[in-house]
């Protein structure tokens, strides 16, 4: 073997592929996978320089791939606590090696690039991992319509429309909108709940003096949720069979609305995220205002909604765990909210637990296999997200995005051990059985041992593919 630089041999782990789980051994040459195979023996010459890693009792997994954060989203009254590096370093530490960043809104009437051009300043001398953005769609005109195509020349080709919230999309907008993402090949990514029935709960409410932060989510029911899924399925099956993308679902009804849509034979494609898996709306009524920890939208549901969403991941109808980080500290939240839930700044860091979580909550749990863990977490992503087979595979020729889990350590999550930039965890007390130990990205060890050694500003951006929209990618 010549000498190409970079030479790591990781041995004798449980390597996770699509096609099996086996023990065996891994070559990275440069930034890539040049080898997976039951043994791999290197020259005397090579050993020389090369980095050995006994991975014996480990499994050795793509590296996860979280395709929705929220880094530097500024909602005006507030700046989320992470940015691109410290957001990056705890995506590492918990063993994600890339990150698709939804860019919150920028200044009334600019153009789709406005905000992507912005993003480009806040990560590239600051992510430790990899990335891309999501465009974000404000309003819509024909400059808007003609430079989508434009923008996913760029690399950007998913883009995100909201059906609530400031600069929300009706039901013409979104129709137009899909018609265009589906002739240029772009996947629409949509937050579905329905504006109009979330105002008038809340005016109630509010009226009532009922202002705790239980009423955040009876104020967004269910029902706010899959109606809005319903109609997106109806509008996306108008838009000849557009590809759309629900994030964050957190409900039984608008799961089983999905499944019916995609036994149809419709391009509907859903995440859910840890939180709506783990942790539930009795949350909202803990003392001392600890219940705005929780406030995000959509809200914690039951634990009925909880196991319906794991049947979900178990039978495909699911194909990503994400996390939607979006972190505002505690301290915060009381000062804005602390008398009125509707003040609250919503959204709850994720982004390091995300890997241990559902390793430890859904594999050793039996709730999913270790190829769903891999095929959830990292390889569907990276397919509908245009980084397949670059990112999200143990295979050679893929990028040397690779984690070390050790399913044999054990973690109580608390807020002190974790890297986010923020003064709480909603998964605090939690206890984890399988922690990510190392951490590599395009052949760089950036963790090892619980220790960050990575570099400011290593992470690149990645050009993204058309996804396979239209593939399998369940």
């Amino acid at each position: 073997m010549e000498n190409k630089g970079n030479i790591v041999l990781i041995k004798n782990g449980i390597l996770v592929t699509p096609d099996k789980v086996f023990e065996g051994d891994l070559l990275v040459i440069g930034e890539t996978i040049a080898k997976v195979d039951d043994s791999i023996l290197l020259s005397d010459e090579d050993k020389a320089f090369a980095t050995l890693i006994d991975a014996k009792g480990k499994y050795v997994l793509p590296g996860g791939i979280d395709v929705h954060t929220h880094f530097n989203l500024d909602i005006g009254v507030a700046v989320a606590q992470d940015d691109f590096y410290t957001g990056t370093v705890a995506a590492a530490m918990g063993g994600t090696t890339t990150i698709v960043d939804h860019p919150g809104f920028g200044p009334k009437g600019c153009s789709i690039f406005h905000q992507i051009d912005t993003y480009h300043e806040y990560a590239k001398e600051n992510a430790v991992i990899d990335y891309s953005f999501h465009g974000v769609l404000q309003h819509l005109d024909e400059k808007i319509i003609a430079d989508i195509p434009k923008l996913a020349d760029q690399g950007i080709t998913s883009m995100k429309a909201y059906m609530t919230y400031d600069f929300m999309f009706s039901d013409d907008m979104l129709l137009t909108v899909l018609r265009t993402t589906k002739e240029a090949g772009v996947l629409i990514a949509i937050h579905a709940e329905d504006d109009s029935k979330i105002h008038s709960l809340r005016h109630k409410f509010l009226l009532q003096g009922k202002k705790e932060a239980i009423y955040h989510a009876k104020s967004r029911p269910v029902t706010v949720e899959s109606d809005a899924i319903k109609k997106v399925i109806a509008l996306s099956h108008k838009a000849n069979n557009a590809p759309v993308y629900i994030v964050h679902l957190s409900t039984k009804e608008g799961l089983l609305a999905i499944k019916k849509a995609k036994e149809a034979g419709q391009n509907i494609i859903a995440e859910t995220c840890p939180q709506y898996l783990l942790l539930d709306e009795s949350l909202y009524t803990l003392p001392d205002h600890q219940g705005l920890k929780y406030i995000m939208s959509p809200p914690l549901r039951t634990k009925e909604n909880q196991n319906a969403l794991w049947e979900g991941l178990f039978d495909q109808t699911l194909s990503v765990i994400a996390t939607d980080h979006c972190p505002f500290d505690f301290k915060l939240k009381k000062k804005l909210a602390g008398d009125d839930f509707s003040k609250c700044p919503g959204g709850v860091a994720g982004v390091e637990a995300r890997v241990p979580l559902i390793f430890s909550k859904g594999v050793l749990e039996q709730k999913m296999s270790l190829q769903c863990f891999a095929r959830v977490m990292a390889e569907n992503p990276a397919k509908i997200m245009g980084l397949y087979p670059k990112k999200g595979v143990i295979s050679k020729g893929s990028d040397a995005d690779i984690i070390i889990l050790d399913p044999e350590q054990k973690v109580t999550i608390s807020q002190k051990m974790l890297h986010e930039n923020v003064d709480y965890t909603p998964y605090e007390g939690i206890n984890v059985m399988g922690w990510p130990v190392l951490t590599m990205v395009r052949g760089s060890i950036i963790v090892k041992d619980s220790a960050f050694i990575g570099k400011k500003g290593y992470g690149k951006f990645i050009k993204r593919k058309k996804a396979l929209i239209g593939a399998d990618n369940r």
